[in-house]
């Protein structure tokens, strides 16, 4: 009985390394989520990253918001195959999802409480902080149904075009700004990992 007990002691503890080693699970820091950091905004992006009109065939209708998380582009569909393509920063490995929600709240220089998780990963971070030039969700954000995902600033413009978020898609300022004035509460965002068929 005591070496029954014994493997399953070893047994249940390897399956504890193997969860906890598992890709997408370490406890690393979310890069861009510094309180207090002022934006750079002399950064360059790449200019595949810059906004930007482009051809854009879908059969979804005009306003509706796509994200295109392998391609690190964010789509306002304008209708006639064209789309505002805006580039973005999103999930790191672990942290990626796709779905179809809609826009439930915008806000301007919005406050930031970061989640019960993302405190456990991070216990150093605010429990809340006013928004405002140094607040890592920059200066718009637009709420995704009822889950912990926006589509927001950031005080990190280097990120774009880089997977590092717990989820979230993040612009440069100056275009979360625009797609803010350009979509209505109740916009269709679509989420998806893989480009359209």
């Amino acid at each position: 009985m005591t070496k029954f007990r014994h493997l399953i002691w070893t047994m249940a503890a390897a399956a504890g390394l193997m969860f906890s080693a598992a890709p997408g699970f370490a406890q690393k820091p979310d890069v861009g989520d510094q309180p207090g950091l002022i934006a750079d905004d002399s950064v360059e992006l790449d200019p595949q990253f810059r906004r930007t009109a482009v051809l854009y065939r879908t059969s979804e209708a005009p306003g509706t918001i796509i994200i295109a998380t392998a391609e690190r582009h964010l789509y306002l569909i304008q209708g006639n195959g064209r789309a505002l393509r805006y580039g973005i920063g999103v999930g790191r490995e672990g942290f990626q999802w796709q779905g179809l929600l809609n826009i439930t709240r915008k806000a301007e220089w919005p406050d930031w409480t970061p989640p019960p998780e993302m405190i456990a990963r991070q216990p150093y971070l605010p429990r809340f902080m006013a928004g405002g030039p140094g607040n890592p969700l920059g200066a718009r954000a637009m709420y995704l149904g009822t889950t912990v995902y926006r589509i927001h600033g950031t005080n990190r413009p280097d990120t774009i075009g880089t997977a590092v978020s717990s989820g979230c898609f993040r612009l440069v300022n100056a275009d979360v700004s625009d797609l803010y004035e350009r979509v209505p509460v109740g916009t269709k965002v679509i989420v998806r990992q893989k480009p359209e068929l």
